[in-house]
């Protein structure tokens, strides 16, 4: 009988072959075949970068961060300011011209800008019905003198008979009633004459006044100025009440040039720091570059209430022609007066930018290109799209205190300018050439 669970004598030794430790060298396997191992080179190269990085990171210089602040422009008459205040320039001599006259604009021979001086016709009204009066009032006027001489002669005719009755009277040819009555005619004849002569007064006193309502249609300038608005034009109907629909009031408006201030509204709280006299700086908004020096004319002694300020007058100390009405204006008061030298603008830094560097005083500009001293490639690269930034040392030499900032003079001409940023405060070293950085804020 056959054994089922015997194993046939072929496959034991093919077995307990796969069973034996292969002791082969490296590469020799089963079968005598050569078999490789591969070696992990991914992550051997990320080591070697990460190295590279590190080494790098530590061998070239990283951008210090630094806080800047503008060089800006200033004066040094900005020391002496106790108070600031805002308003307009105004003309203190200003007229609207008008006319007393009722009457067509005939005439006009100014405009906006002209320069006018005092008498000179402005414009002229229709005055057609005004010479026709002073023709009616002449005549009146010759009327008046042939009355005159007419009553003058009956007085001197009057005269004479009284005096051949005074005459006759005295020979005894007439009686006294007749020389009375002689007298009595003498007496009307004066009284006719007197009466004559006041219709002659009376009519040229009406030729005067057709004079003075004929000066009335010509419009003349009242003082030296100039014309800032015209008003009327030529068949504008002129009156001196112009709430009539379709009538004008005033033809121009004028002003004294020379009589331009500032009137500037000072807070009740600071007024105490106003005075009459005090001396002033004055800036136009039209005039950036330009100061002007002035002194304190007057305060308005009231108060508005709604703005709770005082109206401060101030003059010029000599009128620019640039200078014009409703210009708005700054005025500093000052609490000394200033010279010229004072008003020259200068360069000026933050105080935290003035720095000791080789026993002279610097501050640290800061540029978007490399200097001497250092170069682009041996600082960090910064950002794609950001410019490296490097210091440069700008010797200075430091001056007066302007307010907030210190007055400085670059000792190479041309070395620092208005609008160049400074470092004020780094958080490193800086040196010539050394990369910098805006600081996180």
């Amino acid at each position: 009988m056959t054994d089922t669970a015997a194993v046939p004598s072929s496959a034991a030794p093919s077995s307990l072959s796969r069973l034996r430790i292969d002791r082969g060298g490296p590469g020799q396997g089963t079968g005598g075949q050569a078999k490789r191992k591969r070696l992990p080179w991914g992550w051997i190269a990320v080591g070697v970068i990460a190295v590279a990085g590190g080494a790098a990171k530590l061998l070239i210089p990283q951008a210090v961060p630094v806080q800047t602040a503008a060089v800006v422009t200033s004066t040094p008459s900005q020391q002496f300011v106790q108070l600031t205040a805002s308003g307009y320039v105004v003309a203190q001599r200003r007229a609207s011209v008008a006319s007393k006259a009722t009457g067509r604009l005939v005439e006009l021979n100014v405009r906006e800008g002209s320069a006018v001086k005092q008498g000179d016709l402005i414009a002229r009204l229709d005055a057609s019905d005004v010479r026709a009066a002073i023709v009616s009032a002449q005549a009146s006027v010759r009327q008046a003198e042939a009355g005159v001489r007419q009553a003058e002669v009956e007085l001197a005719n009057a005269e004479a008979e009284l005096a051949r009755s005074k005459g006759l009277q005295a020979q005894g040819f007439i009686s006294p009633q007749a020389v009375d009555a002689t007298q009595t005619r003498v007496n009307a004849a004066r009284a006719a004459k007197a009466s004559a002569q006041a219709g002659l007064e009376v009519a040229q006193a009406q030729v005067k006044v057709q004079r003075v309502a004929e000066d009335f249609t010509e419009i003349r300038a009242p003082f030296d100025g100039v014309v800032l608005v015209k008003n009327a034009n030529v068949g504008d109907i002129i009156t001196p009440l112009s709430s009539a629909a379709g009538t004008t009031g005033a033809v121009v408006t004028m002003a004294d040039m020379r009589t331009l201030e500032v009137e500037a509204d000072v807070s009740e709280g600071s007024l105490a720091k106003a005075r009459i006299g005090q001396p002033v700086e004055i800036t136009l908004d039209a005039l950036p570059g330009v100061r002007f020096m002035g002194q304190v004319g007057g305060l308005v002694p009231t108060v508005d209430r709604a703005k709770a300020t005082v109206t401060t007058k101030v003059r010029f100390q000599q009128i620019d022609p640039r200078i014009l009405p409703e210009m708005s204006a700054k005025v500093s008061f000052l609490s000394q007066p200033i010279t010229v030298a004072d008003q020259q603008p200068v360069l000026a830094v933050n105080p935290k930018a003035l720095v000791q560097a080789d026993g002279q005083t610097v501050v640290w500009r800061v540029r978007p290109e490399a200097v001497a001293g250092g170069t682009a490639s041996s600082v960090a690269p910064a950002a794609e799209g950001t410019p490296t930034l490097h210091a440069e040392a700008v010797p200075v030499k430091a001056g007066r205190t302007l307010g907030e900032v210190r007055e400085v003079t670059p000792l190479k001409a041309g070395a620092l300018a208005s609008g160049d940023k400074v470092v004020i405060q780094a958080d490193g070293v800086l040196k010539a050439g050394v990369a910098v950085r805006p600081a996180a804020q």
